[in-house]
């Protein structure tokens, strides 16, 4: 589902409207957080999470900290819920036999890269994660979940939103209020390009305590040349327009671009649809590498993949953080 306009412009009527729910909202959270008794793993759990809904970069987040942590000798198991899986787990991700269905498709995605378990009950995720042999955990998405306790949190956002009208759902994008969720955290990383990032920073008077990592999501040089290809791409992740920018950024000739909602279905009539536009076009069909693991095994030799990486300016705070763990 799209994110409402209002919630990224000055508070207006709507966001005032419903500001009463957004309080009743940010007390459930804290209440839920205040009262747990989060249960401490025999390894270190580093939470890559948000204070926003929707995409903030923090499965690009976790791919990056999954090859810094290994650079340091460590080996890094992922455990994430499963957003969109029919499964409860704790399961292990197999890329091989899994669907998105079954486990959803981040961590599909993030399988590739490192030990992914899904389990709706985060705690049992973590125990098998250990039990395989995990030095350390990556908890994705997890910020607003207390049953785990964590030993590192880092918060993501995209540096162009930032967060926001600063309001609570349903009267803005925040599960939580920025300074609630910022007490919590450890650091927090901005994603975005120079000008987003000196927007970011013009907008967020940020705790001092808080290290702040900036980063840019950048093409993963594959050998494809997309300089003046006839494309149709279509996302459903959070933010399709970024993905679409990026193409164009790399010289492709975008004929049309289908933004979808975050973890839409490829259904069978939609795929049939795109790919009958495709032809009348004389494009190229294209996607993100988290759409492309929802797409069928018949359908995926017509869709070429962009996949992208997270390039932090500099790791050193993150590195500090990472030695007193």
């Amino acid at each position: 589902m799209k994110s409402p306009d209002f919630w990224y412009r000055p508070v207006d009527w709507r966001a005032r409207a419903l500001s009463p729910l957004g309080s009743i909202y940010a007390k459930a959270t804290a209440r839920r957080i205040i009262k747990a008794n989060p249960i401490k793993l025999d390894v270190p759990v580093i939470c890559v999470g948000n204070i926003n809904v929707g995409g903030t970069g923090k499965t690009p987040t976790v791919i990056a900290l999954v090859e810094r942590l290994r650079g340091s000798g460590l080996t890094p198991h992922i455990v994430s819920k499963g957003y969109g899986g029919r499964l409860d787990g704790p399961v292990q991700v197999n890329e091989r036999t899994h669907s998105a269905n079954d486990v959803g498709d981040e961590p599909l995605l993030l399988s590739a890269f490192a030990p992914t378990w899904v389990s709706k009950d985060r705690t049992q995720g973590g125990q098998a994660a250990v039990a395989a042999g995990a030095e350390v955990i990556l908890l994705d998405d997890g910020h607003q979940n207390p049953s785990i306790h964590k030993d590192l949190s880092l918060v993501v956002v995209d540096a162009m939103r930032g967060f926001g009208n600063k309001r609570v759902l349903p009267s803005g994008p925040l599960r939580e209020p920025v300074e609630a969720g910022l007490a919590r955290a450890d650091a927090l990383l901005s994603i975005g390009n120079q000008k987003a990032q000196a927007r970011f920073a013009g907008l967020n008077d940020l705790p001092a305590r808080l290290p702040h990592l900036t980063g840019q999501l950048t093409p993963l040089q594959t050998g494809m040349d997309w300089a003046d290809m006839r494309v149709l791409a279509f996302a459903g992740i959070g933010m399709p327009d970024k993905f679409f920018a990026t193409l164009k950024g790399l010289g492709a000739d975008v004929v049309h671009q289908e933004p979808l909602d975050d973890h839409q279905t490829l259904s069978d009539a939609l795929l049939s649809r795109l790919a009958s536009e495709a032809t009348t076009l004389g494009a190229q069909l294209v996607t993100t590498e988290k759409d492309a693991v929802r797409l069928p095994a018949s359908f995926k030799s017509q869709v070429l993949t962009l996949p992208v990486r997270l390039a932090v300016e500099d790791w050193a705070a993150f590195d500090v953080l990472l030695q007193k763990l």
